[in-house]
């Protein structure tokens, strides 16, 4: 049922706040503020930055109207039977790289779940395309001011997207591109790239298009594509191999150049994959800026190494030597390696355990999808040492779930060792020195 038809369930009313001391009480059906119909999470935040509002409720059957004042975007202090207040946008896209569709049988269904959601890109920096987004709902993306968007863009020649897709919408990109610029609204693009997809001249002309958007085009994440080994029966896809990695690299080193001195930003940024293929260099701190994409896996890397020796500055050595051992996904593990050495000094040895991605398979290797099993069938057997060190984000968040359903605890007992976690470099040196 969409809430919305029938107005908006209020299921909680917080003490003391506006909401409360002008009447509005729990069990009251909010039906329109300022006479806007609230359709979502976005009307309600909308409407209710204003200091005057008057809300037009339901309760026991009848219309009720309560008028109230407040601070120019205090909380109206109302609770709603679900966060965004309307069901998720779910995608109607066939993308020929589409993760989900490359899944493992029996998965939870959580995993299993297609969202193109603008609500939750605005309110979560999730990537959405755009092309579920009738027209309708686009003018109230521009009405309402919504902005920063992160948008899957891929390519913006129409005959390419479109392919991508497997949407006959989603030619329209750089329409809808160009009306949230001309809005003076802002946006972070998105590049999945695929060999012999939407590289070579395609990629240009979408960096092209892209670069004419500035400064309403804020950033541009380029990752390569990931395929898993359960793609039976779906579209073959080029990936890259270690030249190819360097030449894409060569490609777009370039432009960052000419975007700095044109836009005062680089705008196109490569994520850490590229370079780990390449088995080249990771770019200094300072090429990221302000990590903008870093939910792209762009700086990922340099931003723990920074948070992780910035930490360790003020440490001295631990009073006791100890060896701690470490696991993470294969990718990063040359980068890792080198790092960990400046812990000798401090009476600190590291274990590096590195583990091949079992569960996905395909060219998957990085740390947040390596899984319960995957960890046991590297590991059990092994010299460890107590406590195990994973990075936190191997788990579901909130839980201590891994992407195949196995536990921590799971793992655990089967390995015969703790297991400790950790979110970023701060956390992992803080670990390292607990005596």
């Amino acid at each position: 049922m969409n809430l919305c038809a029938k107005g908006q369930p209020i299921t909680f009313v917080e003490h003391g706040t506006p909401a409360e001391k002008a009447g509005v009480r729990c069990g009251d059906v909010l039906l329109r503020i300022n006479d806007s119909p609230v359709l979502d999470l976005i009307d309600y935040e909308y409407l209710t930055a204003h200091k005057a509002l008057k809300l037009d409720l339901l309760r026991d059957g009848r219309e009720i109207f309560v008028t109230l004042f407040k601070d120019e975007y205090e909380p109206l202090g109302l609770c709603f039977e679900t966060t965004l207040m309307s069901r998720m946008m779910t995608c109607r896209n066939h993308c020929v790289f589409c993760f989900i569709d490359q899944m493992p049988k029996g998965v939870r269904s959580s995993l299993n779940v297609k969202d193109d959601d603008w609500r939750m890109s605005f309110i979560m920096g999730n990537y959405v395309t755009l092309t579920n987004v009738s027209d309708v709902e686009f003018a109230r993306i521009i009405e309402r001011r919504v902005s920063p968007l992160y948008v899957s863009v891929h390519a913006t020649d129409p005959e390419v997207r479109t392919k991508i897709m497997r949407n006959p919408s989603a030619g329209r990109i750089m329409e809808r591109l160009s009306a949230l610029k001309n809005a003076g609204l802002r946006f972070n693009a998105q590049i999945v790239l695929c060999r012999g997809l939407n590289d070579g001249e395609v990629l240009e002309r979408t960096l092209a298009d892209l670069s004419s958007l500035a400064p309403a085009c804020t950033s541009v994440a380029i990752v390569p594509v990931g395929v898993t080994k359960y793609r039976e029966g779906l579209t073959e896809l080029g990936t890259f191999d270690r030249e190819q990695s360097r030449d894409v690299i060569r490609l777009i080193e370039p432009k960052q150049k000419e975007n700095l001195s044109r836009f005062d930003t680089r705008l196109v940024f490569l994520s850490d994959e590229w370079y780990l293929n390449a088995e080249q260099s990771l770019p200094e701190p300072e090429a990221y800026e302000a990590y903008e994409q870093i939910e792209n896996g762009v700086g990922l890397l340099r931003m723990f190494e920074e948070d992780f020796r910035y930490a360790l500055e003020d440490r001295e050595p631990r009073k006791t030597h100890r060896t701690f051992s470490i696991a993470g996904g294969t990718a990063a593990y040359p980068f890792f390696r080198e790092l960990y050495r400046v812990l000798e000094p401090y009476g600190i040895n590291t274990d590096l355990y590195p583990i091949p991605n079992r569960w996905f398979g395909g060219n998957v290797h990085v740390a947040g999808l390596v899984t319960g099993s995957d960890l046991i069938a590297e590991l059990v057997g092994k010299p460890l040492h107590a406590p195990l060190l994973i990075p936190k984000n191997m788990l579901r968040e909130t839980e201590n779930v891994f992407l195949d359903g196995m536990t921590l605890t799971d793992v655990e007992t089967t390995l015969g060792v703790s297991i400790h976690t950790f979110a970023d470099g701060t956390e992992l040196i803080s670990c390292l020195f607990e005596e």
